[in-house]
């Protein structure tokens, strides 16, 4: 109540100042003043001020509450965060982990294959030179026989030009005793 009389005293204060100071219906100051009056009264009357507070209060309850919630969802948010940055440090650490196996399983193939390829080299060099040593020998041989063969042919020819029937048969016969002693 004492906030009505209050306001219906500063509201009073320009209803004052007009003309002279008359409670009269003609006057429209006075008219609207008590209007506002009523209005302020039907108000107090109906308890609109505590309805309007009781308003209020669920919506700083309400607002209250949604800035709780927005809380626990940004501290819940933070946690994901920080896991998530844990499994990225993780997966960084495992990567990091797989590329320097990869970089030493690289450097292992590589040293095994620069090895598998000096064994290879040495057996292919080993195996030229039996080819080498093979043909050689082959090549030695052959020369051999033909030189064999062609002095062979040339004692031929010289014995052909040489021999006459008598010495032909004297030669006949000293091989047919040859081959007797031999056999018996």
């Amino acid at each position: 109540m004492k906030k009505l009389s209050v306001l219906a005293a500063l509201a009073a204060t320009p209803a004052a100042a007009s003309t002279g100071l008359e409670f009269s219906l003609h006057n429209t100051n006075f008219v609207v003043l008590v209007g506002f009056l009523i209005f302020l009264a039907a108000l107090v009357y109906f308890k609109v001020p505590g309805i309007l507070g009781g308003l209020l209060d669920k919506r700083a309850v309400q607002i209250k509450s949604d800035l709780e919630e927005a809380r626990a969802l940004r501290d819940e948010a933070k946690e994901i965060l920080a896991s998530y940055e844990r499994k990225q440090r993780e997966v960084q650490a495992q990567s990091d982990r797989i590329v320097a196996s990869a970089r030493e399983e690289a450097v292992a193939a590589a040293t095994q294959a620069k090895a598998d390829l000096a064994e290879a080299i040495a057996r292919r060099l080993a195996a030229a030179e039996d080819r080498i040593t093979s043909a050689e020998t082959a090549a030695v041989r052959e020369v051999r026989e033909r030189a064999i063969a062609v002095a062979i042919a040339a004692a031929g020819d010289l014995l052909t030009k040489q021999m006459t029937a008598d010495a032909a048969a004297a030669s006949i016969d000293a091989a047919i005793v040859q081959v007797e002693a031999k056999l018996h």
